[in-house]
C-alpha cells in the first residue's frame, strides 16, 4: 500500500485534464499492441517443401515431388518452372497439379524438351502466409525412365551344355539412339535367391538376346530383366518371369554313407548302405540304375557287383575291413565314383568332437560343435525322428570347411524328438559320434504319466509313475508336479525333476483319504495325469513290530526272572507249578456211619422208591475221580473197622445167597470180585448199610448183563487204579469154589 503525503510542494502543479488524455493514449496503444502480438504469435505458416525429386518418364510427363506430404492445416503449393536452358518459364497447371496438402504435380507435352535442363522451385502457401523451397537443377537425360523390355524367350541351346539363351524385344518407348544397360536376374524354381548379372547393348535392333552360362546341366531357372539409359539413374520395372531349362547331362555324383549294425550269430554283419544326389546336382537329375562293387580290403579277387534301381541296399559282409564303390548312369553317361570304407569289427574309431549344442532361430535350427582335431574338415550330419518304433525316416548331409549346420525348420516335424548325430571324416576314415536331441517346436504333452500309490503308511507313501511314451511327450519333459490334497482339505504340490520316477509322500495325517495325480510338463506347459485315491494307515507295522517287541521281551524276562527264581528256589517253584494231591487216605470219610454217611453223599436217588425200577439196570455213572478214589479208600478203612461179629454175619449171608458177585454202585463206574478174604457177615453188613436195594439188584441181574455197566477195558481183572494209593492190586481177592457157569445156573 503506498501512502500518499498528505501536503504537496508548493512548485508541483497538475492539470487534470490533459493528465487524463495521456493515460487514455497509453492504454489504448498497450492493447493494440498485445492484439498485434496475439496474432503473430498464433500464426503458423506452412513448412518449407525440402527433398524435392524430379523424374522425366519418357514421352510421357515430368513429375516432381517434395516432402512433407501432409501439413497440420490446408496448403496450397505452386511449382515454378525454367526450361530452355533457362530462356522459359511457367508454373505447373492446375489442373496437374496435386492440391489439398498433395505434394505433387507434373508438366505435360509438348513443354518438355529432350535433351534440357530445368529449374525447379516448390511454394508453400497458407492462410498465415507463403514460403519458398530451394531452387533445384534437373538434367532430363539423366533422370529419364523408360519402359521395361518384354522377354521373348528362354531355351536351351543344342550341343551347349548349362547355357540358357534370352531373347527379349527392346522398349518402344526409349530413345533411338540411346545406349541401353540391362540387369538380368535368375534363380531355380525351387530357390528363393536371386543372383543378377549387368551389361549394356548398342545395338539398335529390335530383338537383342544374351547367353546365360554357368549354370547347372538339366536344371529349371526363373529369368527377369529390366534396363535404362546409360546416363540415367533411374531403371525401369521388372519384365515379366519366364522358365528356361538347361540341357541334361550324365549324372553329376553322389553322396553316399551306412548304417553299421552288429554282427549276427555266423559272422556276417549287416552294413545298410545309402546314397542321393551329390549337394550341388541338377534338381531335375534322375539316373537309370546304379552300380555296386565291393569286396575285402586288399583282395580284389573277391569282388562282387549288385545292381539296382533303388537308393538304398543292404550288404552282408564280414568282419574284415571292406571297400565299397557306387556309381549312378543315365543315357549320357556315367557318374563319378563314389567311395566308401567299412571298418572292421574290431577297429577303434577316433573321437575328436567335444561338445555339441543346438539353437533355434526364427526360421532355422542350428547345430554347432567343438572339435580338437583341427585337421579334419569334413563331417557327416545324420538325423531321424527317436520314435518308439522303428522309423524308415533317415536322413544325412555332408557337411565340409564349417562346424556348424544349419536346417530349415519347415523340413522337420514340430512336436517330434530328432536324434542328431554328428560323425567326423578324416580322409576314409570315421570316428565315432556325438549325439544330441532337439525339437523345432515344443508342445504340451499328449497325456498324463500314469501314476500308482505304494507303500502307504501311516503318514507317508511312495509316489510311483511312468514315462510319457516319446512320441506323446510333444517335447522335453523338464519336471513333474505331483499334486495331492486330503478330504476337504487343502492342496499340496511337489516339484521333482524330470529324470525322477518315484517320490516319497510325508507329513500326511493317520488313517485319512487322500486324491493324488501327477502333471507332466514341458517348455509349453503341463499335462495332468491319471487321478488316483489312497488311506493312509491308522497303525504301522513299525508300531506293530515295537508292541509285539515290548511284549515279547516283557514275557522273555518273566521266564528269565521265573527260571531264576526256580534255581534258587527250587521248592517253591516246584510247589507252585506242581501242587501236592491230597491223600486219601487222610481224608474224614471213614469216620462217616449210617445215615450220616448217606446224607453226606448226598445221594437221593436212594431214597426215591419210584427209581428202584430204573437202578435195577446198571449205568454208567460219570463222577469226580477225587471222590471215587475218596470213596473207595474210605471204604477199605470202614470195612476194617467193622467189628469181627458183624464180619462173620455178614459172610455167612453172602454165601448164602452167591458166593461169586460183583459189588456195585451208580457211583462206580466200573466193577470189582468181592474178595473171599472179607468176612462174610461184614461183606453182609456193609451191603445192608450202604446200598440198601443194590445188593437185591445184584441177585437178580443176570451175569451177562454186566458189560454194559462200563468200558470194557474197566471190567478187566486185576487192572490197577492209578488214582489210590492202596490199589486194589494191593489187596488179593478170594475168587469164587464153583466155576462160572455153575455160579449163572444157581442164579
Amino acid at each position: 500500500m503506498i501512502s500518499v503525503p498528505a501536503v504537496l510542494p508548493r512548485d508541483l502543479k497538475f492539470s487534470p485534464q490533459p493528465a487524463c488524455i495521456n493515460l487514455g493514449t497509453m492504454w489504448a496503444w498497450a492493447l493494440w499492441m498485445f492484439l498485434l502480438l496475439c496474432k503473430f504469435s498464433l500464426a503458423v505458416l506452412p513448412a518449407k517443401p525440402e527433398n524435392i525429386s524430379c523424374v522425366f518418364y519418357y514421352e510421357e510427363n515430368f513429375t516432381c515431388t517434395w516432402s512433407p506430404e501432409k501439413e497440420a492445416s490446408y496448403t496450397w503449393y505452386r511449382v515454378k518452372r525454367t526450361y530452355s536452358y533457362g530462356h522459359k518459364s511457367d508454373i505447373c497447371p492446375t489442373d496437374n497439379s496435386t492440391r489439398g496438402n498433395h505434394a505433387s504435380c507434373s508438366f505435360l507435352p509438348p513443354t518438355i524438351t529432350n535433351p534440357d535442363n530445368y529449374t525447379i522451385q516448390v511454394e508453400a502457401q497458407n492462410p498465415d502466409g507463403i514460403i519458398k523451397s530451394d531452387i533445384t537443377h534437373w538434367n532430363l537425360d539423366a533422370i529419364m525412365k523408360i519402359e521395361p523390355p518384354e522377354i521373348f524367350s528362354v531355351k536351351s541351346v543344342l550341343g551347349i551344355k548349362r547355357m540358357l539363351q534370352i531373347t527379349w524385344i527392346r522398349p518402344v518407348l526409349a530413345p533411338f539412339s540411346s545406349t541401353l544397360k540391362y540387369t538380368l536376374r535368375f534363380r531355380t524354381v525351387n530357390s528363393a535367391h536371386w543372383m543378377e548379372v549387368n551389361f549394356t547393348k548398342e545395338d539398335i535392333d529390335r530383338d537383342e538376346t544374351y547367353n546365360l552360362t554357368g549354370l547347372q546341366a538339366f536344371t529349371e531357372y526363373v529369368v527377369a530383366l529390366r534396363c535404362a539409359p546409360a546416363e540415367s539413374i533411374f531403371w525401369s520395372g521388372w519384365s515379366q518371369e519366364k522358365v528356361g531349362t538347361t540341357e541334361e547331362e550324365a549324372p553329376y555324383g553322389l553322396d553316399l554313407w551306412r548304417v553299421l549294425r552288429p554282427a549276427k550269430v555266423d559272422g556276417r554283419r549287416p552294413v545298410q548302405l545309402m546314397w542321393k544326389k551329390a549337394s550341388g546336382a541338377p534338381v531335375l537329375e534322375k539316373a537309370l540304375g546304379y552300380n555296386i562293387w565291393y569286396f575285402p580290403e586288399n583282395n580284389t579277387n573277391l569282388t562282387e557287383t549288385v545292381n539296382t534301381t533303388n537308393q538304398t541296399h543292404e550288404l552282408y559282409l564280414g568282419g574284415k575291413t571292406h571297400w565299397v564303390y557306387v556309381i549312378s548312369y543315365n543315357s549320357l553317361g556315367e557318374s563319378p565314383v563314389a567311395t566308401l570304407r567299412i571298418p572292421a569289427i574290431d577297429e577303434k574309431s577316433f573321437q575328436c568332437i567335444e561338445a555339441m549344442q543346438a539353437c533355434l532361430t526364427r526360421d532355422q535350427l542350428v547345430v554347432e560343435w567343438q572339435s580338437s582335431a583341427p585337421e579334419v574338415d569334413t563331417w557327416m550330419v545324420e538325423w531321424f525322428p527317436d520314435l518308439d518304433s522303428e522309423s524308415s525316416t533317415f536322413s544325412w548331409e555332408s557337411v565340409s570347411q564349417a562346424r556348424n549346420w544349419t536346417i530349415q525348420k519347415d523340413e522337420l516335424k514340430p512336436f517330434w524328438c530328432y536324434n542328431i548325430s554328428v560323425y567326423p571324416v578324416l580322409g576314409d576314415r570315421v570316428g565315432k559320434s556325438y549325439s544330441i536331441q532337439a525339437y523345432v517346436r515344443e508342445g504340451i504333452p499328449s497325456v498324463g504319466p500314469v501314476t500308482e500309490a505304494d507303500n502307504i503308511g501311516v503318514k507317508t507313501v511312495t509316489v510311483t509313475w511312468k514315462e510319457i511314451p516319446k512320441s506323446q511327450r510333444n517335447g522335453f519333459i523338464s519336471n513333474y508336479t505331483i499334486f495331492y490334497q486330503a478330504e476337504d482339505g487343502k492342496e499340496f504340490s511337489k516339484t521333482v525333476n524330470s529324470n525322477i520316477l518315484q517320490y516319497g509322500l510325508e507329513s500326511l495325517t493317520r488313517k485319512t483319504s487322500y486324491t493324488l495325480q501327477v502333471m507332466a510338463s514341458t517348455r509349453a506347459g503341463g499335462t495332468n495325469g491319471t487321478k488316483i485315491n489312497f488311506k493312509t494307515l491308522s497303525v504301522s507295522v513299525l508300531e506293530i513290530l515295537f508292541i509285539t517287541s515290548l511284549v515279547g521281551g516283557g514275557l522273555l524276562i518273566l521266564i528269565m526272572l521265573t527260571v531264576a527264581y526256580g534255581l534258587k528256589k527250587p521248592n517253591k517253584l516246584k510247589h507252585l507249578c506242581w501242587p501236592d494231591v491230597p491223600n486219601p487216605a487222610e481224608s474224614s470219610i471213614a469216620t462217616w456211619r449210617g445215615d450220616d454217611f448217606k446224607d453226606k453223599l448226598n445221594l437221593k436217588e436212594f431214597d426215591d422208591p419210584v427209581n428202584m425200577e430204573e437202578d435195577r439196570v446198571l449205568k454208567p455213572y460219570s463222577a469226580p475221580s477225587d471222590f471215587i478214589d475218596k470213596l473207595v479208600v474210605n471204604f477199605e478203612n470202614f470195612l476194617e473197622e467193622v467189628s469181627p461179629e458183624e464180619l462173620g454175619n455178614g459172610q455167612e449171608n453172602i454165601l448164602r445167597e452167591e458166593k461169586n458177585e460183583y459189588m456195585t454202585s451208580p457211583y462206580w463206574p466200573y466193577r470189582s470180585p468181592i474178595s473171599t478174604e472179607i468176612p462174610q457177615r461184614k461183606s453182609q453188613q456193609l451191603c445192608s448199610r450202604i446200598f440198601e436195594g443194590t445188593c437185591s439188584e445184584t441177585k437178580e441181574q443176570p451175569l451177562s448183563s454186566v458189560p454194559s455197566l462200563g468200558p470194557e477195558h474197566l471190567c478187566e481183572e486185576g487192572e490197577p487204579n492209578p488214582y489210590l494209593k492202596n490199589s486194589v492190586t494191593t489187596r488179593e481177592f478170594v475168587t469164587s469154589e464153583k466155576p462160572q457157569d455153575e455160579a449163572k445156573r444157581e442164579v
